[in-house]
């Protein structure tokens, strides 16, 4: 028996980190232990192995009696089962003993290695356990280093798990070190050859609203609930929230006491600007709201082609396109419908034949297919195409070893076509536009604003007296004079936050929500 301890606690010292229990470590045990009989015997068996909880381990192998045999792991001649006793018979069993001791080396590795084998399979279904229902929440981690343009990064919660944020999920205005804190969202969960990975993003519009989950409590008590979001990695956010509760104002909730918790987002961001609309079922309505900052004058609807024409006036263009149409674009994905902008000056002279802007996402990541990739070789577009791997986005996250399973792709192509990526995907910290200055409630503080002049205070709007609006709160800390009062007296439906880069003590105006 004594010699026989030594052996279980050299199982146990070998996946102490594991948390394992002991059931699960004499099950491992087993399974190596017929593994290492495997080796010995040469091929599979049949025994009988018990683990005393002193540690003594008991083995028993079962072969046939047999007159000629086949299966030397299972089965026994006759004669040389009489040999231990007289009596055995053709179809009788017989037991063998055994001892751990009598295993060779190459038993004795055989059975580690089934037993790492069996250790790391319940570390990817226990990865697997744990993570797919969390896809869409937030984990943290901290940057174990950054290889080819993608962030590997160790998670606090499973520190096992192999986590990575793609070049394309990653916010183009951030740059992180190793050994920094991160926080990102889980966007999906995916199987490779050497398991589950897990692929994060702090691009995804999900990431904004993890982070807006966790910020705001009324979020996450389901009082208020974010109905859409867009987003534009970088540059800009709009979200529309409602409440399911008359007495909450969900813009108020969202933006919170002085702006707190909308803030604690956009630090989070970088500075990127937020804007925050009540969300309406009515497609005018809400594309009213959508174009905030913009004020607009006139909506019309075509429901059978879902498009929205939007007439603003020709001071409000420039802040309803934004910045390289970031604006209009947002709120026509906001929506889910074509929007055509139409200043009123153009609107009378063209009567809707065309609009001022078309749209289009220049932000989109360009595809194409490999065969105009310069210096793939024909055999290797061969073998890349019969992988089904076919289009620039399909290669672009593969490393080394993904390349070695495809089939007719050596090491050394493999290594070259590593390289051929990082020529087009790394790039050495290009120059970012540095957040302009505003308040925490700034009305279209980033967008071009020709022929007016920055207010030098806060303005607060007040709410609008149609029966059909939300009531949201509005301020304004470095829009034009014509977007506080615009002198005409009227109420507009126009509802709506916009968070953008901190600015100096002196220049902040902010609302409570």
């Amino acid at each position: 028996m004594s010699d026989q301890i030594p052996v279980v606690e050299a199982f146990r010292v070998m996946t102490a980190n594991k948390s394992l229990s002991d059931a699960d470590l004499h099950d491992l045990i087993r399974d190596g232990i017929h593994a290492a009989l495997a080796r010995h015997f040469g091929g599979p068996v049949e025994a009988e192995i018990t683990i005393q909880d002193d540690g003594d381990i008991k083995i028993v192998v079962l072969k046939e009696v047999v007159e000629q045999v086949e299966d030397p792991a299972r089965q026994i001649p006759l004669v040389e089962a009489r040999f231990d006793d007289p009596d055995f018979e053709v179809g009788d069993l017989i037991e063998i003993p055994m001892a751990f001791s009598e295993f060779g080396r190459n038993a004795v590795m055989a059975a580690k290695q089934r037993i790492i084998q069996r250790v790391r399979e319940g570390e990817r279904d226990k990865i697997r356990q744990e993570f797919s229902g969390i896809v869409g929440e937030l984990v943290s981690g901290e940057v174990q280093q950054i290889e080819r343009g993608k962030i590997v990064v160790m998670l606090n919660r499973a520190r096992e798990a192999e986590a990575i944020i793609p070049w394309r999920e990653q916010n183009p205005r951030e740059r992180f070190r190793q050994g920094e804190s991160i926080r990102a969202v889980l966007k999906k969960l995916e199987e490779t050859p050497r398991g589950p990975r897990l692929i994060l993003s702090r691009a995804d519009p999900l990431f904004v609203k993890a982070l807006f989950g966790l910020e705001v409590p009324e979020i996450y008590q389901s009082i208020v609930e974010i109905k859409e979001i867009v987003r534009e990695a970088g540059g800009r956010t709009k979200i529309a929230v409602s409440s399911r509760d008359e007495t909450v104002d969900p813009v108020g909730a969202c933006v919170g006491l002085k702006g707190s918790r909308v803030q604690a987002v956009v630090s989070e961001l970088g500075g990127e600007r937020i804007d925050i609309v009540p969300w309406h079922p009515d497609p005018e309505i809400f594309a009213r709201r959508a174009l905030a900052p913009a004020r607009v004058a006139k909506v019309i609807s075509d429901s059978e082609r879902h498009v929205i024409t939007a007439i603003v006036d020709e001071d409000q263009l420039s802040l309803a396109i934004g910045r390289n149409g970031q604006n209009v674009r947002l709120a026509s994905q906001l929506i889910g419908w074509q929007l055509d902008l139409y200043s009123s000056r153009d609107w009378l002279a063209r009567g809707a034949e065309s609009a001022l802007f078309g749209g289009g996402d220049e932000y989109e990541i360009a595809d194409f297919p490999l065969s105009e990739l310069e210096g793939l070789t024909p055999a290797t577009l061969a073998a890349l195409q019969a992988a089904g791997i076919e289009t620039f986005l399909n290669v672009l996250d593969m490393e080394k070893d993904d390349f070695l399973q495809v089939p007719g792709i050596d090491e050394e192509e493999a290594v070259r076509l590593v390289g051929l990526i990082d020529e087009l995907t790394v790039v050495e910290e290009p120059a970012t536009p540095s957040a302009e200055p505003g308040s925490i409630f700034a009305i279209g503080a980033d967008d071009p604003q020709p022929e007016a002049a920055p207010a030098d205070e806060a303005q607060a709007e007040e709410p609008s007296e149609e029966p059909s609006e939300e009531p949201a709160a509005e301020a304004d800390a470095s829009a034009p004079d014509s977007e506080g009062d615009d002198g005409t007296g009227e109420e507009t439906e126009q509802e709506s936050v916009e968070v953008g880069a901190a600015a100096p003590e002196e220049e902040r105006g902010g609302s409570d929500g």
